[in-house]
């Protein structure tokens, strides 16, 4: 792979792909439509280059539009050969790479346009869960156009690039100055539409690469998995200092400290992030809200990366650490449904799941991270993790009301029916005598048993109720 792109369709897929690998596919196509003064000779490959090559070795099938053939418009042609695309890879069960730099809708073939645009959008929702969509943005991505990255498994822009529904200024109220809602800082962090943003074309593609190395290329093959070089019994001194920093936790965790995020810059309150374990490829998502709170935006992100790993065959590792859904009226409109979505997501996932409580782990929030009553294979938790419906301190201000009122010393009665409650409700001890946690374990040993837990899940299989789809 070369190091730089200047930044044509053509040198991009030469950037992305394997030296010399690249095999095009409709080179000679053009558009039909010749009204309003179109000819052929405006629209070389109709504005897209479509065809197939490997990256480290792996099939892939990628189409990157020509920004220099009417602004990379999508017409009926260029509908076509990217359909034509999406066919192949379906056949052969090889992941889809598309490099957008699209000016959205071509005008001057109005209803073929607008019907191409449809065509993409049905190959794309059948070939979700099957095969891993990829897009990278690099120019404009406007209009109808959006929804291709919008139905892709990963999305990632570079830092000048622009993605939008309507443009800033055709928003009622708003102009680009006031909030530029194209940009890919308010796509990364505001709508969460972008997993990451970067300085240069070369980075973006390096991270298409990279992704593809660690993925499945279809939903019948089984989780990435190497011969790993690290420790698989590495104790991780000072694991508990990262009960409050679970991105350092992951990396730690992680085989050589591989780590890649997504959406790291959405919904900052939960990381979701590809992980090596043992060589194999883990997805990973952990509580990381310095308040212990949890947001719509966390809970749907969880829940679109656990649907993915699923989908893929990618086993699931939770770190959980929360207290609470975040209380304010913004969150409290889509908070139930949201969370609702997440639990739905770990129940139906079919994919080894191991759960770590790391600190707190209270109430419904709780619940909703892959806990065992709603799913997980395997629990663990750490000596101090705390397990309730609430902190112990306020808990007993109900049900120890009667005993705390009549108290000489009101502060002293709190404290020793909180501690009772701990014992006897709270602890680590108190779930697992219960049967919601495994085993306890201490945090320099989480490694090797996170990854013997995985090794004994390696052959899981599990049949869910016949149906369509869910409705959640």
């Amino acid at each position: 792979m070369s190091n730089s792109t200047n930044g044509s369709a053509r040198e991009r897929i030469a950037s992305l792909l394997d030296d010399s690998s690249f095999v095009e596919v409709g080179s000679y196509v053009q558009a039909r439509s010749t009204d309003f003064n179109v000819s052929a000779s405006d629209n070389p490959a109709d504005g897209v280059v479509t065809g197939y090559g490997v990256i480290d070795g792996r099939l892939v099938y990628v189409y990157s539009q020509d920004a220099s053939v009417f602004g990379g418009a999508i017409g009926e042609m260029h509908a076509k050969k990217i359909a034509n695309i999406y066919n192949m890879a379906l056949k052969m069960g090889a992941p889809v790479i598309g490099l957008i730099d699209c000016a959205g809708l071509r005008l001057q073939e109005a209803t073929d346009a607008l019907y191409g645009f449809g065509s993409i959008f049905k190959k794309q929702a059948l070939a979700s869960g099957v095969i891993p969509q990829i897009t990278g943005i690099f120019g404009s991505c406007g209009g109808g156009s959006s929804i291709i990255p919008a139905m892709s498994d990963f999305t990632y822009m570079t830092k000048d690039a622009k993605l939008f529904v309507n443009s800033p200024n055709a928003i009622k109220g708003n102009s680009e100055e006031k909030c530029d809602t194209a940009a890919a800082k308010f796509q990364s962090e505001e709508a969460g539409s972008v997993d990451a943003v970067f300085e240069t074309e070369g980075e973006l593609l390096g991270q298409i690469r990279q992704l593809i190395s660690i993925l499945p290329s279809n939903n019948e093959e089984d989780a990435i998995d190497e011969t790993a070089n690290d420790d698989l019994n590495r104790e991780i001194a000072g694991m508990e200092g990262y009960v409050n920093d679970p991105r350092s936790a992951l990396i730690s965790l992680s085989d050589n400290n591989f780590f890649v995020e997504s959406k790291k810059d959405y919904a900052t309150g939960v990381i979701t992030a590809f992980i090596k374990l043992n060589g194999a490829t883990v997805g990973a998502v952990a509580n990381a809200s310095s308040e212990g709170t949890v947001c719509p935006g966390c809970t749907t992100k969880a829940a679109e990366f656990v649907e993915f790993c699923d989908s893929f065959n990618i086993p699931v590792l939770t770190l959980v650490n929360v207290k609470s859904f975040r209380a304010c009226e913004c969150s409290e409109k889509r908070m139930a449904k949201a969370a609702g979505r997440l639990v739905y997501a770990y129940v139906n996932a079919t994919v080894p799941k191991v759960t770590v409580y790391t600190g707190e782990a209270f109430g419904t929030p709780a619940l909703t991270f892959a806990s065992k009553a709603t799913g997980a294979d395997i629990v663990y938790a750490w000596p101090d993790a705390k397990f309730s419906t609430m902190k112990a301190e306020d808990a007993v201000q109900i049900i120890c009301a009667d005993e705390i009122n009549k108290a000489k010393d009101k502060k002293a009665a709190i404290d020793e029916c909180a501690a009772k409650f701990v014992e006897t409700q709270s602890s680590s001890m108190a779930a697992a005598k219960r049967g919601y946690i495994d085993d306890i374990i201490e945090p320099a040993g989480t490694r090797k048993r996170v990854i013997a837990a995985f090794e004994m899940l390696y052959t899981k299989r599990e049949e869910r109720p016949a149906k369509k789809h869910g409705t959640v």
